[in-house]
């Protein structure tokens, strides 16, 4: 049944990350590059998306109205607008209002956004150790460094955004759950609102939060296969192209959903790991 994937898969790959194809390699490799690709977006958006969520959750309890009312009215506009319509701003955001290579914006020392995409210093291990290779504006082009191509990168703020304004809701609620009497004991004792953040009220919110977050972890991922649309290829892109090529559509996507449940249920083991050895053991 799957005996076509060993063929050659006979067509070559924008972006293959830190994996090495050509189009004389098999069709499996193809695969095993679009879903590093997935995971090469995903797995960052889930840290920046958890940050963006947690921030957003805390501006929505502040004592400020002006921090509460933005907050409420990036969530709300967020949530509301389909992410594929997200993806199509972000991405046309990038490719017709940033400047050309040669007149790419400098963000931080060694840091360049362009519609060439966004290149950033990178580190590299030689025998004379490790160092940075920092990208530097040389005519036309960016040299050296590191860098990712438009298309990731508006996948990538398009799934963080998304993602951070259904996570902040459910962190909100997970907060306000925990009893304010414990932040009022943790106050008398002395404890900077920092320390009554970390130390106090997040412990024993994620009993309440970790559930749903997972539920939002598994939707980016999911999420991700929208990255067709504009052109990234992640798994579900290479897997269109493998369909033209080979004919066997339902071979293909049989293939695509075992490895996206692969995906979902790695993520949904860790998650469980994570909620009973520090969410619900710290309630202990």
């Amino acid at each position: 049944m799957l005996d076509f994937l060993s063929q050659p898969a006979g067509f070559d790959i924008g972006e293959t990350g830190l994996m090495v194809y050509d189009a004389s390699q098999p069709l499996w490799r193809a695969l095993l590059v679009g879903l590093s690709n997935t995971l090469r977006v995903a797995l960052p958006a889930i840290v920046a998306a958890t940050v963006v969520g947690l921030l957003l959750a805390l501006m929505r309890r502040s004592r400020h109205m002006g921090a509460r009312s933005l907050a409420t009215m990036v969530v709300e506009l967020i949530r509301n607008v389909p992410l594929l319509l997200q993806l199509f701003i972000w991405y046309f955001l990038l490719v017709e209002w940033l400047p050309d290579t040669q007149d790419a914006l400098q963000l931080l020392p060694g840091v360049w956004l362009s519609k060439g995409g966004l290149a950033f210093p990178w580190p590299e291990l030689t025998v004379q150790g490790l160092h940075w290779h920092v990208p530097a504006l040389d005519g036309f082009a960016i040299a050296g460094g590191a860098a990712v191509t438009p298309e990731y990168l508006a996948l990538f703020v398009a799934l963080v955004v998304y993602t951070a304004a259904f996570m902040s809701e459910i962190m909100r609620a997970g907060l306000e759950a925990v009893p304010h009497s414990l932040e009022e004991a943790a106050e008398t004792l002395g404890a900077t609102p920092s320390q009554i953040l970390r130390k106090v009220v997040l412990p024993q919110a994620l009993r309440t939060i970790v559930p749903g977050l997972t539920n939002q972890y598994l939707n980016l991922i999911k999420n991700s296969s929208l990255a067709v649309a504009i052109g990234y290829p992640d798994l579900v892109s290479v897997g269109n192209t493998t369909i033209n090529q080979t004919g066997k559509a339902v071979d293909c996507i049989a293939v695509m959903m075992l490895l996206y449940l692969a995906l979902s249920l790695a993520t949904s083991a860790v998650m469980n790991w994570f909620n009973l050895r520090y969410a619900i053991r710290g309630q202990a």
